[in-house]
């Protein structure tokens, strides 16, 4: 199949499109101008039912819809529009609804760039002492964008948003430095939109005696779910699974971490060879995604697609929260139904599956698990625990929250038993007051 971008500028191109109301096209323009857009052609013509495209989760996942704005911000773009609004007043228009949007949920650009040497070494996220986040300019894209991004303002032209770096060598120094960096996550965007010589041209240094203390090497990626045809017809498909193999070989472990929202991601020709041939390589494939309403709110979609992961040979490990970004609101799944939902899920499938991990909010303090809901002295309370902290100390204490029925992200929970804080919140909030005084002097120098 010959791989086929389709944006807000030429989506009306796409045949099952033109053939739908012209309200759901004008709907798509208008959202597509303040959230990124992209499909493909396999998207499009492998995974979406097309003949029930209001309720087809794939088309939810890839296409926008009026409802992933508010109806305030979604008017305002429909005026501009209507009236033929001047382009630099347009664009300040959907970047002044982009801020209000949260784009850099979870402190990414206030806490977790690394300095070294005196100077913010950008394209870098260090967040939890042992692993360091890459992201290489070249992979600040993707096949095709998910609705829910949380990291949609990579790709929404939002002047200083974007997390990126061409700069291979400050990685090296980085990592150089920091020798308890243990793991290394290639991220973006999609580090696989990339050529494989680009990428490996940051990898094949990695390999070198002087980084043995990074012993794991991860790329996220969605190229599994979206473009399969990346690892079997693309012209360096074959060299890209040879540096795999290259790196497996070399006693490094290589981790695809593979994002799949839904069973039907699963289900084509295209991804089980895919999946077959990343897997001869030596490379571990692990499944993560959020959970989301309209795409995978049932503990039969989980199941079914742990189950379908765990045959294929892949290793199910998050299920996450929906991030308080972007279109948060329209995939928004409360804690109590995500816990339900994991639950009765992995009561469903075998001991292989249960490496999953859910539900979990990656926020700023750190990965916080949703353990359960419990009852102490009468009262209903929330089980939370840290998986990730940013202080080591903070991991597997299990602490408690007020039971709220409607709460779907950490600062929606208050401490439960009159407590006045959690645990960890004083150092949580003098990190923060650190952190900001020092990108406040490193500013101003």
């Amino acid at each position: 199949m010959e791989y086929k971008a389709f944006t807000s500028r030429n989506f009306r191109t796409i045949p099952q499109i033109a053939n739908l109301p012209e309200r759901f096209r004008k709907d798509m323009e208008i959202v597509a101008a303040v959230l990124p857009f992209k499909s493909n052609s396999y998207v499009v013509n492998e995974l979406i039912d097309w003949e029930n495209f209001e309720q087809d989760p794939i088309f939810k996942l890839t296409f926008p819809v009026r409802e992933m704005l508010s109806e305030e911000h979604f008017k305002s773009i429909e005026q501009a529009l209507d009236s033929n609004m001047e382009s630099n007043q347009f664009k300040s228009l959907c970047n002044k609804i982009s801020l209000e949007l949260n784009p850099h949920p979870a402190g990414q650009l206030e806490m977790n760039i690394p300095v070294l040497d005196g100077r913010k070494i950008e394209g870098i996220q260090h967040k939890y002492s042992e692993t360091v986040l890459f992201f290489p300019a070249q992979g600040q894209t993707c096949h095709a964008y998910c609705t829910f991004c949380f990291r949609w303002p990579q790709f929404s032209g939002l002047e200083g948003m974007k997390i990126a770096s061409k700069q291979s060598n400050d990685l090296s120094e980085y990592l150089k430095a920091h020798k308890e960096v243990t793991n290394l996550l290639f991220t973006g965007g999609d580090p696989l939109v990339m050529k494989t010589k680009i990428l490996e041209g940051y990898i094949e240094p990695l390999l070198a005696p002087e980084f043995d203390h990074v012993h794991t090497i991860r790329i996220g990626s969605k190229a599994l779910a979206y473009w399969p045809y990346r690892f079997l017809t693309d012209t360096d498909s074959k060299d890209l699974l040879r540096l795999f193999e290259r790196v497996t070989k070399s006693g490094k472990h290589l981790a695809l971490m593979a994002h799949f929202n839904h069973p039907v991601e699963l289900s084509t020709k295209a991804v089980k060879q895919a999946i077959r041939l990343i897997r001869s390589t030596g490379v571990e494939i692990r499944t993560q995604s959020p959970i989301l309403k309209h795409i995978n709110d049932s503990a039969h979609a989980w199941a079914k697609m742990w189950r379908q992961q765990v045959a294929l040979g892949c290793s199910p490990y998050y299920m996450f929260m929906a991030r308080d970004t972007g279109a948060k609101q329209y995939f928004d799944v409360s804690l109590e139904n995500a816990y339900n939902i994991f639950r009765e899920a992995y009561s469903k499938v075998s001991g292989l599956a249960r490496t999953a991990r859910g539900p979990v909010m990656s926020a700023a303090p750190g990965k916080v698990h949703m353990v359960g809901v419990s009852e102490v002295s009468g009262k209903k309370v929330f089980v939370l625990q840290f998986i990730q902290g940013r202080q080591a100390d903070w991991v597997k204490r299990p602490f408690f929250a007020e039971y709220n029925a409607d709460a779907s992200w950490l600062n929606e929970l208050k401490p439960a038993f009159g407590e006045e804080k959690f645990f960890w919140q004083d150092d949580f909030e003098e990190m923060t007051r650190i952190r900001l005084a020092n990108a406040i002097h490193q500013d101003e120098e």
